[in-house]
């Protein structure tokens, strides 16, 4: 079937990569498409260079580039013979296909395309490659003849092809040519040699009479596009591209090459299908591996400041397989643990370097590791082979396999001595201050005890015998001297309060539980308060210094309750579990936020923690809002701290098994 005549004689320059005039005019020499000389591929950036020139200039002055660009395009199709009716259907065509392409770029990328990554390159070939030839060429089909869908396809496939050589090359010669000039000598040389090797093969397989007859020759182009993909990315890629395809579409317009064809629409097809090809998957290429280097650029960094991190940090990654005992550990292991970087060494050696009070502590904590509880931070003490010992603090993640069973642990170990001296000495300052608070308070009690509360009480019997003697005032003053009595008497009473709560003596005769159950009602009754107290298996004697913690422990949070809780009734349990004692303050409150908390602790906590910490205890609390607020504190108890004779045990189990709980009430 013979191909359709076209309508008018357009110019060969545009047959494969117009600029809007995608033509195809029957061949002069029945051998390929019409004969051209070396000037007529000039015009071949026109249109195609406008898009790049639009996103490099301010949008403000598109309303006058695009004009004056589409004025000179109509121009010189007249001279080159395009009948008006044509030029009348392009104008239009070129319009809505530069403002499509550059907008939706401007949109997507902001600023010049750099088309280095898979992501970038989908939004271009979606945006520029397809979605603006695809519009456009319906309004450039009836210009070009010979069928409306004949002529669609020509001018959407002629576009798409331009946009995938002409316009990223412009692109990447814009946003890296600065770059690359400032490239070394070699990598110069090396793309010298890569242009000029594809060129040869390029001029071979198109334009030499070797390449008509032997069209597996293309197959020589693969390695050089490899090449420029691969070494030199976007850049590299598409200025192949346009060797390539300058070299294939200038043979196919001289009747040289390996796509002549009888008919010209099939030379035509050949040659856009090819360059199309030729051009995306490359093109991709380029941008995953440009994507890979940076990627690989950035792990080099985070690697280096990771590096530098652990250097001034004093620590080091490691990671443990369970199955075969291999631990690999980083560079920083030399300095903690004394194991030089390379050796192979086994979690067995690594349990040995542990002091051995801290050893069963953390195997036990490493067995407690489960799938829903991976994680583990934990201090502990490491044994150096000058005989030194380190404090080292340890984050670990385990990973598990689907059946729970662990299968390697991944994690840091920071160097922390330097901190746990710190912590160390500020425990002792700590302690000491406690300790001369607690011996100033009971300097100020006896004194308060010893000289005030003595004149007090002189006070208290003087003003008695004054109402005695003074029988037959009238009852005015009679009344003023009963006043000052009770005041007397009140202010008596008060200076013994204050005495005992600033040294509670009480804990040195009567023991942890009787003082704790007299200060509770006595504060039940002092702030109309609901105040249970409960004892369980309590020992009679309880260490002076676990004793005066856990009296002041109670002091300041039932002191708490009054100022911030609202509570009606508070809950104190002290308890004994084997070889220690719990104490719990609860009541239903209002509550507070734990979180907020934790930036804005109080003093009463945090005098709380500091005594907890100087026996060895330990603090939590439990808070929600309208929902109450419990204490926990937990002391271990020495050996001998249970020791008070089978009667005390009988006591505390008397305790327990008593119907009624003290309780004290609001009066």
């Amino acid at each position: 079937m013979e191909h359709p005549e076209i309508d008018f004689a357009a110019s060969h320059r545009d047959v494969c990569v117009p600029r809007g005039r995608p033509v195809l005019p029957r061949s002069k020499t029945g051998r390929g498409l019409d004969h051209a000389s070396s000037n007529d591929l000039a015009p071949l950036a026109g249109l195609r260079t406008l898009v790049p020139v639009l996103l490099l200039v301010p949008r403000r002055i598109w309303s006058i580039l695009i004009p004056v660009a589409l004025a000179s395009f109509a121009l010189y199709d007249l001279q080159a013979g395009v009948p008006l009716r044509s030029i009348a259907w392009f104008i239009p065509a070129d319009t809505v296909q530069v403002l499509l392409a550059a907008l939706c770029l401007t949109y997507f990328f902001g600023d010049i395309p750099e088309l280095n990554s898979v992501e970038a390159l989908a939004k271009y070939l979606c945006f520029a490659v397809i979605f603006a030839p695809f519009a456009a060429a319906f309004l450039s089909a009836p210009g070009i003849g010979g069928g409306y869908w004949n002529g669609w396809g020509i001018s959407f496939f002629s576009e798409v092809l331009a946009f995938l050589t002409l316009t990223p090359a412009v692109l990447s010669w814009v946003s890296n040519g600065r770059s690359w000039v400032r490239r070394s000598r070699t990598y110069h040389l090396e793309a010298a040699m890569l242009f000029a090797g594809l060129g040869f093969l390029s001029y071979l397989s198109f334009t030499a009479s070797v390449g008509s007859n032997w069209p597996a020759l293309l197959y020589s182009l693969v390695p050089f596009l490899l090449w420029a993909a691969l070494r030199f990315g976007s850049f590299g890629i598409s200025s192949a591209v346009i060797i390539v395809a300058f070299l294939s579409i200038w043979g196919a317009v001289h009747g040289r090459g390996p796509f002549l064809d009888p008919v010209p629409l099939n030379s035509l097809s050949s040659i856009q299908l090819f360059l199309i090809c030729t051009a995306t998957p490359f093109m991709v290429l380029a941008g995953v591996v440009e994507e890979h280097k940076r990627d690989v650029e950035a792990l080099r960094k985070t690697e280096e400041r990771f590096r530098l991190a652990s250097r001034a940090g004093k620590m080091f990654a490691y990671e443990w397989d369970v199955a075969t005992d291999v631990v690999v550990h980083t560079a920083g292991s030399a300095e903690i643990l004394d194991i030089e970087p390379g050796v192979r060494i086994t979690g067995e050696e690594i349990f040995a370097k542990v002091h051995p009070e801290d050893l069963g502590r953390l195997k036990y904590a490493i067995a407690e590791l489960r799938p829903e509880r991976p994680h583990l931070q934990i201090t502990y003490r490491v044994l150096r082979a000058d005989g030194t010992v380190s404090c080292v603090e340890r984050h670990t993640r385990a990973q598990f396999d689907e059946r729970g069973k662990m299968l390697r642990l991944i994690g840091m170990v920071a160097d922390v001595t330097a901190r746990a001296c710190a912590e160390r000495e500020l425990s002792e300052l700590s302690g000491r201050l406690i300790h001369a608070q607690e011996e100033e308070r009971a300097r100020i009690a006896r004194e308060l005890h010893d000289d005030l509360g003595q004149r007090m009480a002189l006070l208290q019997i003087n003003v008695e015998r004054l109402k005695q003697d003074t029988a037959e005032l009238s009852s005015k003053p009679r009344h003023e001297l009963n006043n000052i009595a009770e005041l007397t008497s009140e202010c008596s009473s008060e200076l013994h309060d204050i005495s005992r709560q600033l040294h509670p003596s009480r804990l040195d005769t009567l023991g942890l539980v009787t003082t704790l159950r007299s200060f509770c009602k006595e504060f039940s009754l002092q702030h109309n308060l609901r105040v249970q107290f409960v004892h369980q298996e309590v020992p009679e004697r309880v260490p002076k210094d676990i004793s005066l913690c856990l009296f002041r422990v109670v002091q300041e949070a039932l002191r708490n309750v009054v100022k911030h809780s609202g509570a009606a009734e508070v809950r104190v349990e002290l308890t004994r579990h084997d070889e220690q004692i719990d104490l719990c303050i609860s009541d239903a409150g209002a509550g507070f936020d734990t979180g907020f908390a934790k930036a804005d602790v109080g003093l009463a906590l945090i005098s709380m923690r500091e005594r907890l910490r100087l026996v060895g205890g330990h603090l939590s609390i439990e808070s929600e809002v309208s929902h109450g607020t419990r204490i926990r504190t937990r002391i271990p108890l020495p050996s001998t701290a249970g020791q008070g004779g089978d009667n005390a045990k009988r006591r505390a189990a008397s305790a327990l098994t008593s119907p009624e709980p003290d309780m004290f009430r609001m009066p």
